[in-house]
């Protein structure tokens, strides 16, 4: 299931295993700091092969998290600003308004598990 802009679910058709959230440079913080539970926070463009990879496989893959949130880099320059982006696709946890920081795994379902709970083992932050 995807939602749009506005968060109203949108029928992707797949078999998505985790829920999706489309945000942008102007609900980003809101809402991750209103989420209950863990969410995975990606930062992809279109032009990038491997961002359009992880768009169609990362929601079907079985990851320790609630929800996997969108943010496309070319439309939310502040948000790429704030979160210190330098490539694509860029991975981050929060969990319950907490930041645990960005994702240093290969885009295999295994490690980026293995590196969400590797996360959790970090002091929380502010979220940027």
């Amino acid at each position: 299931m995807h939602t749009d802009s506005e968060h109203r679910p949108i029928d992707g058709g797949g078999s998505s295993i985790v829920k999706e959230l489309e945000l942008t440079d102007l609900d980003v913080d809101q809402q991750l700091l209103a989420l209950p539970g863990t969410s995975l926070l990606v930062f992809t463009s279109v032009g990038c092969s491997s961002c359009r990879w992880a768009r169609q496989q990362l929601p079907g893959w079985n990851l320790s998290v609630d929800r996997v949130c969108w943010v496309d880099a070319g439309r939310n320059g502040g948000a790429v600003a704030r979160y210190g982006i330098f490539h694509l696709p860029a991975l981050f946890v929060v969990c319950e308004g907490q930041f645990y920081g960005q994702l240093q795994a290969r885009l295999t379902a295994h490690d980026l598990d293995a590196a969400v709970h590797q996360a959790f083992t970090r002091t929380p932050e502010e979220l940027p």
